[in-house]
C-alpha cells in the first residue's frame, strides 16, 4: 500500500475512531523487529514510546525496519514507510513527510508528544538518507 491508498481508505473512514483502529491495525502488519536490533544504537531519541528504526540499502534504496513499544505508534511507523521505503536517499530528502501527515489529518488527532515523535523518525530517516548520500559522492 503506498500514501495515496491511506488517504483514500482514510476518506471513507466516518470518525477518528475508526481511523485509530485502522492505525493500529497498519502497525499489526509490518514484521516485528528482531530483538537483537533493538538497541541504543537503533532507538530513535525524541520519542515518548520506544521506538527502533533500522535503515538498510539494496541497489541505491533505502529499506527500514521498526518497532514501537505503542500500538498507535507501530502504526505511524507502518505510514512513515509507506512514504520513504524502497525510495533513493534523494528522494526521501526531496519529500515531506509532514505535509503528507496534515493531509491525513493526523497533526491536529495525535497528542504533540506523538505528533513530535513522528518529526523525530521523519529526521532519523531523512538523517540516514543525508548519510548515505555523503558515502556516495
Amino acid at each position: 500500500m503506498d500514501i495515496s491508498q491511506l488517504n483514500e481508505d482514510f476518506s471513507v473512514l466516518d470518525d477518528w475512531e475508526d481511523r485509530y483502529k485502522y492505525i493500529i491495525e497498519l502497525g499489526r502488519k509490518i514484521p516485528p523487529m528482531p530483538q537483537e536490533q533493538k538497541s541504543d544504537a537503533t532507538k530513535v531519541r525524541g520519542c515518548a514510546s520506544q521506538v527502533w528504526l533500522t535503515t538498510t540499502i539494496e541497489d541505491g534504496k533505502l529499506k527500514f525496519q521498526g518497532d514501537s513499544d505503542a500500538h498507535i505508534v507501530r502504526g505511524l511507523i507502518a505510514i512513515l514507510f509507506m512514504i520513504f521505503h524502497d525510495k533513493s536517499a534523494e528522494e526521501i530528502l526531496k519529500t515531506d513527510a509532514v505535509a503528507a501527515f496534515s493531509r491525513l489529518g493526523l497533526k491536529e488527532h495525535l497528542t504533540p508528544q506523538r505528533s513530535n515523535g513522528f518529526a523525530a523518525m521523519v529526521e532519523r530517516i531523512k538523517s540516514d538518507a543525508r548519510a548515505h548520500l555523503s558515502t556516495t559522492a
